[in-house]
This record gives structure tokens, sequence and C-alpha cells, in this order.
């Protein structure tokens, strides 16, 4: 797998990415289902934390060979938020608009719940969104840029941070050295969410040579 730092021009085609990956996520799929049972609006809700994310630099992607991408890692610097005040308010007007008003109620609930539980004890990076294309799954791709983009977080002697919304994928997290430090339910049917750190590796110790 061969991946390449996420541009401003890739931000539609990694809409439709997440917009996919997330369509039946455990709270995702009940938090952004619309009144009329639409998802028109799907792609241009995740497109406000791509815009958001893709001028820090860390949101890599590996490309398909139709011109979709593969798989994406949306991470964030520390201490950098999701969204501006001026998106945040934007997909707030979207979801208004397309959500029936109490799961309007019930998504903005939701998103005091993730606020609440990120942790402020120490700097981070924050993986925000990690997804790979329905037509990519079970190649291990989403595992590969995963493990990649966190060796470039050891580098760097940064630890991070996610909330897994899918319990499926936690033993994939733990896998790459998360552990669960804590979650919350979803408002609307209770799903899990588990929050999950890691910590920077040890470096390896060296043995002197003969």
């Amino acid at each position: 797998m061969q991946s390449r730092p996420a541009l401003p021009q890739d931000a539609a085609a990694i809409a439709t990415t997440i917009s996919l990956a997330f369509r039946d996520d455990p709270v995702w799929g009940p938090a952004l289902e619309a009144a009329d049972g639409s998802t028109g609006h799907l792609e241009s809700f995740w497109r406000f934390f791509i815009d958001g994310a893709v001028p820090h630099g860390l949101v890599r992607l590996a490309d398909g060979p139709d011109g979709e991408v593969a798989t994406v890692a949306v991470w964030l610097p520390p201490g950098v938020p999701e969204l501006s005040e001026t998106q945040e308010a934007e997909v707030d007007a979207l979801m208004e608009r397309t959500l029936a008003p109490e799961r309007f109620e019930a998504y903005q609930q939701l998103w005091e719940r993730f606020e609440q539980t990120h942790p402020h004890e120490q700097p981070y990076r924050y993986l925000s969104l990690l997804a790979t294309h329905p037509a990519h799954r079970g190649r291990g791709i989403g595992q590969a840029l995963l493990a990649e983009t966190l060796a470039r977080s050891d580098e760097q002697g940064i630890p991070a941070y996610l909330e897994s919304t899918n319990p499926a994928n936690d033993h994939r997290y733990r896998r790459a050295g998360f552990r669960p430090v804590g979650g919350f339910r979803s408002v609307i049917d209770g799903a899990a969410v588990t929050t999950m750190w890691r910590d920077v590796p040890p470096a390896p110790v060296s043995r002197p040579s003969r």
C-alpha cells in the first residue's frame, strides 16, 4: 500500500469514502439518519471535517484504481479543533435542516459527549476518522495506513487518542497499541463508544556491538 498526504482537491473523494464507510456505523448511522430517509447530506456532513483537517497536513490516504480513495486516516495535531467556529455553525445548520427535531437534539447531545471525554492531561494527536471504501475492505489497508501514520507520531514522541464507534474495530486498535480508557453511550440507541489512548512506545534498547 502506498499512501500520500491528502490535498484540498481530494476532499470530495474522501467524503465519499467516509460516508460509505460510516453509513452503517452503530453510532453514526442512526445519529445522521435524515427525517425523509435520504442520504444525500452525508457527504456534505463529512466534508466539513475533511476541510477542517486537511490544511494541518496530517491526513493521509491511499488511492484506489478507479480514482476513489481506498482508505484514509484523518488526524489532527495536538490542541487543534476539528472545525472552525464558522464550520461548526454551518454543519449545525445542515443537520438542523436534515434531521427530525428530536434527532437534531440527540445529535447535539452526542457531540457534547464526545467533547466531554477528550483528555486534557497531555498533548496528543487525534484520530478523528479512519475509513476504508467498502470495495477495498478485507485487505488490511486500513490497518496498514494506521500503522504508518502512528509510526510518524512515534518518531515525534506524540501519543494518540481516538473514539471507536464500532466494537467490531476495537481489536484492530488494540493491535495497533491503543488501550481503552473510558467510553460513553450514544443518545439515540445507546450504542457503545470506546475512548482509546496510545502511549508512545519506548525506544528499543540498542545492544553494544562486539
